[in-house]
């Protein structure tokens, strides 16, 4: 009788993972057409010489082996590239992150009303097309017409070029990148925090601990894996940079807004060279890989 339970049980259990598996197929299956193949495809390609020629004939396709990985390291446009590309990580990661946590804390709070129409505002902007706020950011900064000089003028500033000064360019990029995509990390810090037990709270004020006090020993701790969430996110989508120098300065002033994706870009659909332009866009991939992994170590090292 024993037995004969365990075996239907065996057999509704594979039962259930050959439906989870049916279910599960065309999903798969798409990632592995659209996502898998290309990937191999494009890893292939950056050990060739494929370019507009080898497009037209694959005759004229030749394997080069690691010459666009040593052309490419040896490039001073790529160096210059990716400097440009972890100042803006270095630089806006970390800012992003906090006026996010600082709007959830605020939104979260029992003092402020109306909650739901601040949320709403503050992800507006996220879910707004990129290229149309970076156009609208275009003209904020203009030299002589745009609102940002016109507000410093009160203030006996003089009008500054923000996006064709190469001092001011890239802070300019990055201001605006953390207006746009503050309100996702927000809405899930919010999440974050109200997952904290209230009673917690309640207890650290029985014991006269200050607001900073609370937030230091129970809000930063129970956020942690929140944060790191948000943290190797904002840090990915930061070394991914383009649409932002792409339709504000072109890269410029002097290659001072040039992006690595950018670059790769310029080298992959305006000059075709294809192979190299896939070995960029690998070099990137390993150093989101490390990054990525550096913080989960952090991570576990500080839990």
């Amino acid at each position: 009788m024993r037995e004969n339970k365990v075996q239907i049980e065996r057999k509704d259990f594979s039962s259930g993972i050959s439906a989870a598996y049916f279910f599960l197929a065309p999903a798969l299956i798409s990632i592995f057409i659209f996502f898998f193949i290309p990937v191999i495809a494009a890893f292939i390609i950056s050990f060739t010489d494929f370019d507009i020629y080898s497009l037209g004939n694959y005759n004229n396709l030749r394997f080069v082996g690691l010459k666009n990985y040593s052309d490419l390291l040896n490039n001073e446009l790529f160096w210059i590239s990716l400097k440009n590309t972890f100042y803006f990580v270095i630089v806006a990661s970390p800012l992003s992150i906090s006026v996010s946590l600082g709007a959830a804390l605020i939104l979260n709070s029992k003092v402020v009303k109306l909650k739901g129409i601040f949320r709403l505002a503050y992800f507006i902007p996220v879910v707004t097309t990129l290229v149309a706020v970076a156009i609208v950011w275009r003209f904020i900064y203009h030299p002589r017409f745009g609102i940002l000089n016109y507000l410093l003028s009160f203030a006996g500033i003089n009008p500054i070029d923000w996006l064709g000064d190469p001092f001011w360019a890239m802070p300019s990029i990055i201001l605006m990148s953390i207006w746009k995509n503050f309100g996702y990390n927000m809405i899930i810090f919010i999440a974050g925090l109200q997952n904290i037990p209230e009673h917690l709270y309640e207890a650290a004020v029985l014991e006269g601990a200050s607001g900073w006090q609370q937030f230091k020993k129970i809000t930063l701790p129970m956020l942690a894996p929140t944060t790191v969430f948000i943290s190797i996110i904002t840090m990915i989508g930061n070394f991914q940079l383009f649409a932002e120098p792409y339709v504000m300065t072109q890269g410029g002033p002097l290659n001072k807004t040039l992006s690595v994706v950018q670059y790769m870009y310029q080298e992959g659909f305006r000059w075709w060279n294809m192979g190299y332009s896939a070995s960029i866009a690998f070099v990137l991939f390993i150093i989101i890989f490390i990054g990525t992994m550096l913080q989960l170590r952090i991570q576990k090292q500080t839990a």
